[in-house]
């Protein structure tokens, strides 16, 4: 069959913990498009139509094609649909990552019975985990050959889909919805000094690896917070951490090429243009280039500032409905000026410690020329010195016949 995209990193030879992290992101990754779609549709909705727009008849009942009111319910209803995938996709895919096609139907069915019980974001967690070992299980047992057609259609997802419903409704489901509404009333409850060492603990995260596996185990994190019909504040506010440090590592790299690119080749330069758009919409990975030249600075430069814009961020109670967007959807915060100081605050903060760390190296005085240009300048000293090299060789040759 087709290779699973992402866990054919997680072969037989890694780590149990490389192996698990694969799968992991492997959910992880499939669930970002539907959080995106949803959450960003969740929020234009409350932007055409206020709040209150959850409480709008069906659309399928009543639609106003020339009222903003029903284009707001519309948008709201959509997106809560496609936000109630979050956890399914995310089960269905971790099993996927597990053990291939046969992993998808009792992963998808342990994701929607997590949301049945309410165990929410953890219990998809779990719930895939199961689904991808009872099928992996399942495919170990030795089967005669006249039934191995029906296998991956039948029988493997007939049974892996009864056992996980065991595990889930009978088993392991009551105590993570229990651990996923101490979470929940945790993160209602964050004030004071506790939620602004959890703004700095997610901004450190959203910068680490800029994209990689702790930056997406934050942003799940906080997705999974505002998941629920009802987010507490709590998570709104975790939400608006996440995307504004996850803002910063593009954004200081593009100030700081822009006000000492005598620091930066040719190269990083061009990529610093880029950057602020990519900072702006609210994309890490456009730091990337930067970290792979010179990861040694740029990395804690984008986590200092990541931490200042996460811990502001909770200091200033900012919230945020949508998962993603950037500046794009910052009328949408809670308190957006506020915001826009955080982010910018945690912006000069990583470019002034990449500029400084640049700083203390010895930098070559041809840093920010071009190929072409130092090849010239190394013919041309080759021609000023292949003259004096010959009239030396003269001198000695008059001397000796002198002599």
């Amino acid at each position: 069959g087709a290779g699973v995209p992402m866990s054919q990193a997680g072969g037989e030879g890694d780590g149990f913990g490389t192996r698990l992290r694969t799968w992991l992101m492997t959910g992880v990754s499939y669930m970002v498009p539907f959080v995106a779609a949803g959450g960003l549709l969740i929020a234009l909705s409350f932007a055409l139509g206020g709040y209150e727009i959850t409480e709008a008849k069906s659309v399928a009942d009543h639609f106003v094609w020339t009222e903003a009111h029903s284009w707001a319910a519309l948008l709201n209803q959509t997106g809560n649909l496609a936000f109630g995938f979050l956890v399914p996709v995310l089960a269905g895919y971790i099993a996927y990552g597990m053990a291939d096609r046969p992993g998808l139907v009792p992963g998808f069915v342990g994701g929607a019975l997590a949301v049945e019980i309410d165990a929410g974001f953890l219990g998809g967690l779990v719930a895939g985990l199961l689904a991808g070992g009872v099928v992996a299980a399942i495919q170990r047992v030795r089967i005669p050959a006249v039934l191995r057609g029906i296998m991956p259609v039948v029988v493997i997802p007939l049974v892996s889909s009864v056992i996980v419903g065991v595990l889930m409704f009978l088993v392991v489901g009551k105590p993570i919805a229990a651990a996923q509404k101490a979470m929940t009333d945790w993160l209602g409850g964050l004030t004071g000094t506790n939620a602004v060492l959890l703004g700095l603990l997610i901004g450190l995260m959203m910068c680490f690896d800029l994209g990689g596996p702790v930056n997406k185990v934050a942003y799940a994190f906080a997705t999974g917070g505002i998941a629920s019909a009802d987010p507490g504040n709590g998570s709104l506010m975790v939400m608006a951490a996440a995307m504004g440090a996850g803002m910063v590592p593009p954004l200081g790299m593009a100030l700081a090429t822009t006000v000492r690119g005598k620091l930066f080749n040719h190269a990083e330069r061009e990529n610093g243009k880029a950057a602020w758009v990519l900072g702006a919409s609210f994309i890490t990975e456009g730091a990337i280039p930067f970290a792979a030249a010179d990861p040694l600075r740029v990395i804690p430069a984008s986590m200092a500032g990541g931490a200042v814009t996460g811990a502001l961020s909770m200091t200033f109670e900012n919230t945020l409905r949508a998962p993603h967007g950037g500046v794009f959807v910052v009328p949408l915060i809670g308190a957006p000026l506020l915001y826009l100081v955080a982010v910018a605050a945690g912006t000069l903060v990583a470019a002034a410690v990449v500029v400084f760390l640049k700083s203390l190296r010895k930098q070559p005085d041809d840093v920010h020329t071009t190929g072409d240009e130092r090849n010239a300048g190394a013919g041309n000293a080759l021609q000023s010195a292949r003259p004096s090299a010959a009239g030396e060789a003269g001198d000695r040759a008059t001397a000796a016949a002198g002599s």
